[in-house]
Protein backbone atom coordinates (compact mmCIF):
# COMPACT_ATOMS: atom_id res chain seq x y z
CA UNK A 1 0.00 0.00 0.00
CA UNK A 2 1.77 3.33 -1.11
CA UNK A 3 0.51 6.69 0.89
CA UNK A 4 0.62 9.25 -0.86
CA UNK A 5 0.57 13.26 0.12
CA UNK A 6 -2.65 15.07 -0.56
CA UNK A 7 -2.33 17.40 -3.33
CA UNK A 8 -4.04 20.55 -4.04
CA UNK A 9 -5.87 21.79 -6.49
CA UNK A 10 -5.58 24.70 -9.11
CA UNK A 11 -8.14 26.78 -7.47
CA UNK A 12 -6.16 25.89 -3.79
CA UNK A 13 -3.23 27.22 -5.24
CA UNK A 14 -4.39 29.87 -7.18
CA UNK A 15 -7.19 31.05 -3.98
CA UNK A 16 -3.25 30.84 -1.78
CA UNK A 17 -1.25 32.62 -4.43
CA UNK A 18 -3.80 35.77 -4.67
CA UNK A 19 -4.20 35.92 -0.68
CA UNK A 20 -0.19 36.51 -0.95
CA UNK A 21 -0.30 38.73 -3.73
CA UNK A 22 -2.90 40.75 -2.24
CA UNK A 23 -1.16 40.61 1.16
CA UNK A 24 1.99 42.26 -0.65
CA UNK A 25 0.05 44.83 -3.02
CA UNK A 26 -1.73 46.09 0.08
CA UNK A 27 1.87 46.16 2.13
CA UNK A 28 3.44 48.22 -0.72
CA UNK A 29 0.56 50.23 -1.32
CA UNK A 30 0.06 49.90 -4.64
CA UNK A 31 -2.81 51.29 -6.82
CA UNK A 32 -5.43 49.53 -8.21
CA UNK A 33 -3.86 50.19 -11.38
CA UNK A 34 -0.51 49.11 -10.50
CA UNK A 35 -1.48 45.76 -9.07
CA UNK A 36 -2.89 44.60 -11.96
CA UNK A 37 -0.56 45.89 -14.49
CA UNK A 38 2.06 43.54 -12.03
CA UNK A 39 0.07 40.25 -12.54
CA UNK A 40 -1.18 40.75 -15.80
CA UNK A 41 -4.67 41.11 -15.11
CA UNK A 42 -7.35 44.23 -16.43
CA UNK A 43 -8.42 46.20 -13.24
CA UNK A 44 -11.76 44.75 -13.49
CA UNK A 45 -10.28 41.22 -12.81
CA UNK A 46 -8.26 42.20 -10.10
CA UNK A 47 -10.93 43.83 -8.17
CA UNK A 48 -12.57 40.55 -8.09
CA UNK A 49 -9.52 38.39 -8.17
CA UNK A 50 -8.28 40.15 -4.99
CA UNK A 51 -11.79 39.12 -3.44
CA UNK A 52 -12.31 35.49 -1.47
CA UNK A 53 -13.99 32.90 -3.79
CA UNK A 54 -12.32 34.45 -6.76
CA UNK A 55 -13.78 31.18 -9.43
CA UNK A 56 -11.46 32.51 -12.08
CA UNK A 57 -8.53 30.96 -13.27
CA UNK A 58 -5.06 32.55 -14.01
CA UNK A 59 -2.55 31.91 -16.63
CA UNK A 60 0.88 30.19 -15.96
CA UNK A 61 2.18 33.28 -17.18
CA UNK A 62 0.24 35.05 -14.19
CA UNK A 63 1.05 32.57 -11.65
CA UNK A 64 4.77 32.98 -12.44
CA UNK A 65 3.97 36.70 -11.83
CA UNK A 66 2.30 36.23 -8.29
CA UNK A 67 5.19 33.97 -7.56
CA UNK A 68 7.98 35.93 -8.37
CA UNK A 69 6.31 39.34 -6.85
CA UNK A 70 5.73 37.54 -3.24
CA UNK A 71 9.88 36.41 -3.45
CA UNK A 72 10.10 40.15 -4.01
CA UNK A 73 8.11 40.78 -1.32
CA UNK A 74 10.27 38.42 0.74
CA UNK A 75 13.42 39.41 -0.12
CA UNK A 76 12.49 43.20 0.40
CA UNK A 77 11.19 42.00 4.25
CA UNK A 78 14.54 40.24 4.46
CA UNK A 79 16.81 42.73 3.23
CA UNK A 80 14.90 45.78 4.31
CA UNK A 81 13.63 47.40 7.08
CA UNK A 82 10.35 49.47 7.36
CA UNK A 83 9.68 51.49 6.29
CA UNK A 84 11.98 50.73 3.19
CA UNK A 85 10.64 47.23 3.03
CA UNK A 86 7.34 48.62 1.87
CA UNK A 87 8.46 51.95 -0.01
CA UNK A 88 11.08 50.26 -2.44
CA UNK A 89 9.04 48.93 -5.53
CA UNK A 90 7.95 52.91 -5.65
CA UNK A 91 10.48 54.76 -5.25
CA UNK A 92 12.86 56.07 -7.92
CA UNK A 93 15.94 53.55 -8.44
CA UNK A 94 19.50 54.58 -10.01
CA UNK A 95 20.43 51.40 -10.33
CA UNK A 96 21.46 49.93 -13.73
CA UNK A 97 18.28 47.23 -13.76
CA UNK A 98 15.91 50.75 -13.47
CA UNK A 99 17.65 53.86 -14.47
CA UNK A 100 16.29 56.07 -12.29
CA UNK A 101 12.53 54.69 -12.82
CA UNK A 102 10.56 53.12 -9.74
CA UNK A 103 11.05 49.37 -9.81
CA UNK A 104 7.18 48.94 -10.31
CA UNK A 105 7.15 50.83 -13.18
CA UNK A 106 10.10 48.65 -14.71
CA UNK A 107 7.98 45.27 -13.53
CA UNK A 108 5.26 46.69 -15.28
CA UNK A 109 6.13 47.26 -18.17
CA UNK A 110 8.84 44.84 -18.84
CA UNK A 111 6.50 41.84 -17.86
CA UNK A 112 7.75 38.85 -16.45
CA UNK A 113 11.32 38.98 -17.38
CA UNK A 114 11.82 41.72 -15.57
CA UNK A 115 10.07 40.76 -12.77
CA UNK A 116 12.31 37.84 -12.24
CA UNK A 117 15.36 40.22 -13.14
CA UNK A 118 14.53 41.79 -10.39
CA UNK A 119 13.86 39.22 -7.60
CA UNK A 120 17.35 37.93 -8.81
CA UNK A 121 18.42 41.23 -8.38
CA UNK A 122 17.44 41.35 -4.60
CA UNK A 123 18.38 37.40 -3.87
CA UNK A 124 21.39 38.32 -4.87
CA UNK A 125 21.91 41.27 -2.29
CA UNK A 126 20.84 39.86 0.18
CA UNK A 127 23.53 37.00 -0.85
CA UNK A 128 21.48 34.58 -2.39
CA UNK A 129 22.80 32.75 -5.88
Amino acid sequence: MQITAPTRDSADITAIALKAYARAVEAWDLSVREAAGLADMSESTWKRARKPGFKGELTKDQMLRLSAVIGIYKALELYFSEPLSRSWLSRPNAGPLFGGARPIDVAIDGGLPQILGIRTHLDALRGGA
